[in-house]
């Protein structure tokens, strides 16, 4: 099918879906304007990368949108977005929100309103629209699969919640026992013993490798019309990523992220 077809399938215009992609293009370009100021380096990445080198703007099936960058510039980024961003958005992590226990950040919309599929986020302050921060680090494997296994049960916790007080209880104990105690001492072994494999911050669930000569230097791709970051040799990297990502996935099976929306 042509992109085209694609969209009049997925999202044509005044579609809810193209709704909800046309306010996340607005939380990106609003970071990416912080960014750029303040010297923050950021590409886009996975699904979103692979739209704008597939379709040259969202899968059309697409309802999120992420970014990455080095974990130096992700704790700069999150310590001035509260500061910078207008008042129509709102960063959210454990510290602004603190039933949210992601290990990476998200720009919320605050004039929408959205439930996800899987209920993780049934408790949080900030439920808009959003796109993902994740950050990035150089890690030993096997470090970073012990930090996902960490995350585990707490996961388990507030999926198979039936009292979510006492979940939420839980889950936040699990949290600052990994973020102030487990993960630090994980990042004293990484440097002590010379780790090189970039790969997703520790607690993500995301373990596959990147390297760093296909990423550096940046390069921009037009997404949805408009110049982003996006890494150096993005043909390799998404293709260590995902394989045949040229290829569309069977299309009456897609599953999406978002299970109900509004406009405010």
């Amino acid at each position: 099918m042509t992109n085209d077809e694609l969209r009049q399938r997925f999202n044509p215009d005044g579609s809810l879906l193209r709704r909800q992609q046309m306010r996340m293009l607005e939380l990106l370009q609003v970071v990416d304007d912080i960014c750029r100021r303040h010297g923050i380096s950021y590409w886009l990445s996975s699904g979103t990368l692979i739209g704008a080198v597939r379709h040259g703007g969202f899968i059309p099936w697409d309802d999120d949108l992420d970014i990455e960058m080095m974990r130096d510039d992700y704790l700069r980024l999150i310590d001035i977005l509260p500061r910078e961003l207008p008042p129509t958005m709102a960063l959210q992590t454990h510290d602004t929100d603190p039933a949210y226990f992601f290990c990476y950040a998200k720009v919320r919309d605050r004039r929408s309103r959205l439930s996800e599929g899987n209920n993780y986020d049934r408790a949080w302050r900030e439920q808009g629209i959003y796109i993902d921060i994740l950050p990035l680090e150089r890690q030993r494997m096997w470090l970073h699969r012990l930090s996902e296994k960490t995350i585990g049960h707490m996961y388990k916790v507030w999926r198979t919640s039936t009292d979510d007080a006492k979940a939420l209880r839980s889950v936040r104990r699990i949290f600052e026992i990994n973020e102030h105690g487990l993960y630090p001492l994980f990042r004293l072994l990484n440097k002590a013993l010379g780790a090189h494999i970039i790969t997703s911050g520790l607690g993500l669930p995301y373990h596959k490798p990147r390297y760093a000569e296909d990423i550096f230097p940046l390069t921009t791709l037009p997404f949805e019309g408009i110049p982003f970051p996006v890494p150096h040799d993005y043909d390799h990297h998404l293709r260590l990523l995902f394989g045949d990502y040229m290829q569309l996935p069977d299309l009456d099976s897609l599953q999406p992220h978002v299970g109900t929306l509004e406009f405010l």
